[in-house]
């Protein structure tokens, strides 16, 4: 997906820039220009010259973590994502899930509440290839998959949120229930 707004500057700048405001949400400190200005060492205007508005910012913010989560997945299967069939997309989404320490980071999309809306419906956008059940399979397998995911779903939220997250140890346990529900093993 292409960014709505204009962004400028050297691809480098700006993954500093965006790593830079990642590791002020990481802190539990909101994304600001001045406070993202202060974290990389540039002035205000310098980051403005980037992304010229909140929004610009918080795109690139989502867009950033949604790449990285991209490789992890992709990574997780061999074949093109296009090829792949619904249960090997989520198989590959679960192990991602359950095999990744998530950041507060990771939940980007929720941190402003000015634009938590159109960011949660871009990282659905971004999202939805890996982990869109198809309507047209039998309800049984539609259940099994839906269950999968949203298992998933829930350890990465518990990891972002620092909500009862899984231990190390109960991680590969919860990960084979999850293969279970779509018909692998772990």
């Amino acid at each position: 997906m292409t960014s709505t707004f204009p962004v400028r500057g050297r691809p480098s700048s700006m993954t500093s820039i965006l790593d830079a405001a990642l590791h002020l949400l990481d802190a539990g400190i909101p994304v600001s220009f001045d406070s993202v200005a202060q974290q990389c060492g540039l002035t205000k205007p310098g980051l403005l010259y980037h992304f010229p508005t909140k929004s610009a910012l918080m795109e690139a913010l989502v867009d950033h973590i949604v790449d990285a989560q991209v490789q992890g997945m992709s990574r997780e299967l061999d074949i093109p994502l296009e090829s792949a069939s619904p249960q090997q997309r989520l198989g590959a989404y679960v192990r991602w899930a359950l095999q990744t320490r998530h950041r507060r980071s990771d939940l980007v999309m929720l941190s402003d509440p000015r634009t938590a809306d159109r960011m949660v419906a871009r990282w659905t956008e971004r999202f939805q290839p890996w982990v869109e059940v198809p309507a047209d399979l039998p309800p049984a397998e539609r259940a099994r998959l839906q269950a999968a995911r949203l298992l998933a779903d829930g350890v990465w939220l518990a990891d972002s949120s620092a909500t009862f997250p899984l231990t190390d140890d109960e991680r590969p346990q919860v990960l084979a229930v999850a293969l279970e529900l779509l018909g692998e093993q772990a």
